[in-house]
């Protein structure tokens, strides 16, 4: 029969038994030296960990791209989609023609407090001196030259004054005295070094293409509306700056873009034109050239940009803040750098590499009342010690299903800002455990996997208990609300209405205020101190070291939501070494 057929073997086979022994099933797992073999351009670095408990060293193996200096996920569809892309061409001529970089020194350790020290004047293939544009930078014109001055050293300054008007106090007991510029940061990072002058950018091969801009910025003219410097040592000049990605863009931001002075915006770097010409007014963008993100050249390799204001999704915005530190460019980064340690903290080290800041959106640490609320709880301790701690942010209007899967989710979008807060008040940073709950109420994000409402529970090293409730529905006003509750009182910043009017239970909302409104102020105090690092006057606020804490602290957030279980921090050191392999 044919079915007996089938069965019997192939002529000359072996028998079961006689065959070469090896795995029964699966296949065997690729090391990183086996991805650094198959593809040329990657090699595998060692990073030696410091001594942990037992006093032993361990050698952690990393897997980078020789030519962009970055680390690589070990997955073969991340390999070849950075292998394939614009970036790494760019960056692989320009080590052919100029020999390659000095290593990056990436930090690895258990310990985020302690890490490896910087090199902050080794030369990079595209730094720059800091300028700070004199006479009228928003003119072009072949004869038309610019003063370009170092940035003068930097220091310690306090960052925005405090209003008080949107506390309300509970507490017994008032200190004895009270500075009246409150520290913004629970560390106080050293200042920038002085650096070294360095060779210009090599220019561009797209220098001479076309450029594709909207039909109202047909030059970078100078107009009325752009204002300029009257502080003392940068007197009669403006900041050039350029902008990455505008659609998922804070409006608060824009609108300090546009009305802050002493800063152009020379450049706007966005594929989607309508998006661009909502976010600004035709009188704005008058000044400001608007290129395609295959044009990025011509912005980085632009003398007379100082600073790259970065927009664009934590999955792109990496590539973006690196590019432009090697310019020379100092970076403000809206969102998150990267959603990955490793990609993120690579971000911070070329910074310091490079000798040029690079300041991260956690906006919040810079509203007023926070600040104020900052000033009571951590320098003249009204509160004691530290029991308690609530918070609310229901965002609106909602933010839009692409930005959130874009944007890493709830937990990297919203929750992140109130864990920097929350660390920065307690002066601790990370919770001992952590659990969170949340739900899926709308079922567009129940299909992308991710929830639109979550509570958060944290107990802190010093016992201090705090709560986070999130949610993306709100529907006639945000609600953004902080407790604080100490052994000798109570803080809280309630919304600020502007009426002063507080509504229960009608139909009609009194006053809609977006989440844009409500941290404008913040928006701006925040933009103002990247402007201020930009001019050396003063370090970036948030750390290296804080920055990583605070996504890490994110993704146990998540990690607990996911698997239905609280997760204990005090014995998860973060570990630089884990590394994901796929099975070929």
């Amino acid at each position: 029969m044919r079915g007996s057929a089938l069965c019997r073997p192939r002529k000359g086979a072996r028998p079961a038994a006689a065959r070469a022994p090896g795995p029964a099933m699966g296949r065997k797992k690729k090391t990183l030296h086996d991805y650094a073999a198959e593809f040329t351009d990657l090699g595998v670095k060692r990073h030696l960990l410091e001594p942990g408990g037992a006093g032993e060293s361990s050698v952690v193996e990393t897997l980078y791209c020789k030519s962009c200096e970055l680390p690589m996920r070990v997955r073969r569809d991340r390999i070849l989609e950075h292998l394939s892309s614009g970036r790494h061409y760019r960056n692989r001529r320009l080590v052919k023609q100029h020999g390659p970089r000095a290593p990056i020194l990436l930090s690895a350790g258990s310990d985020l407090g302690t890490s490896l020290s910087m090199q902050l004047d080794t030369p990079s293939l595209l730094s720059q001196p800091s300028f700070i544009l004199s006479t009228n930078p928003c003119i072009t014109s072949t004869g038309t030259s610019y003063g370009m001055v170092p940035s003068p050293p930097s220091y310690h300054k306090s960052l925005i004054p405090v209003h008080p008007s949107a506390i309300s106090s509970t507490t017994s007991v008032t200190s004895a005295r009270e500075d009246q510029k409150p520290s913004t940061s629970t560390s106080h990072p050293s200042a920038f070094a002085a650096l070294h002058m360095r060779n210009a950018p090599v220019p561009s091969k797209q220098s001479a293409q076309r450029l594709v801009i909207s039909e109202a910025s047909n030059s970078v003219a100078s107009g009325g509306s752009v204002g300029r410097y009257s502080s003392s040592g940068t007197s009669g000049s403006n900041i050039g700056l350029a902008l990455f990605g505008v659609g998922l863009g804070n409006k608060a931001l824009f609108q300090s873009l546009m009305e802050e002075n002493g800063c152009c915006l020379l450049y706007i770097v966005e594929d989607q034109l309508p998006e661009v010409e909502r976010a600004f007014n035709t009188e704005f963008l008058a000044n400001t050239r608007v290129l395609r993100q295959q044009d990025a050249d011509i912005v980085l390799n632009d003398q007379r940009v100082s600073g790259a204001i970065v927009c664009s999704p934590p999955e792109a915005a990496s590539e973006i803040v690196i590019d432009a530190l090697r310019a020379g460019k100092g970076v403000f980064c809206e969102k998150l750098p990267s959603l990955d340690r490793q990609t993120a903290e690579a971000c911070f080290d070329e910074a310091d590499r490079c000798g040029r800041p690079l300041v991260c959106g956690f906006y919040k640490r810079f509203d007023p009342a926070l600040q104020f609320l900052y000033k009571k709880v951590h320098d003249s301790q009204a509160l004691g010690r530290i029991h308690r701690i609530s918070t609310v942010s229901s965002i609106y209007p909602a933010a839009s299903l692409s930005f959130l899967k874009k944007s890493g989710g709830i937990f990297y979008n919203a929750a992140v800002h109130d864990i920097d807060i929350i660390s920065l008040l307690l002066g601790e940073s990370a919770p001992d455990t952590i659990f969170s709950l949340g739900h899926a109420f709308c079922a567009d994000m129940a299909y992308l996997k991710d929830a639109d409402t979550v509570a958060v529970s944290m107990k802190f090293p010093s016992g201090a208990i705090v709560t986070l409730d999130v949610s993306q529905h709100c529907t006639k006003s945000c609600d953004q609300r902080l407790e604080v509750h100490g052994s000798q009182g109570t803080l809280r910043v309630d919304n600020q209405n502007p009426l002063g009017i507080t509504e229960h239970g009608t139909s009609v909302s009194i006053y809609s205020q977006t989440q844009a409104d409500r941290y404008k102020e913040a928006y701006r105090e925040l933009f103002r101190h990247f402007l201020r690092t930009l001019k050396g006057k003063e370090p970036p606020v948030i750390t290296k070291e804080q920055f990583l804490w605070t996504i890490q602290v994110a993704a146990a957030a998540e990690q607990s939501w996911r698997n239905g279980s609280a997760v204990d921090l005090r014995n998860e050191a973060i570990d630089v070494s884990l590394i994901k392999t796929e099975i070929m």
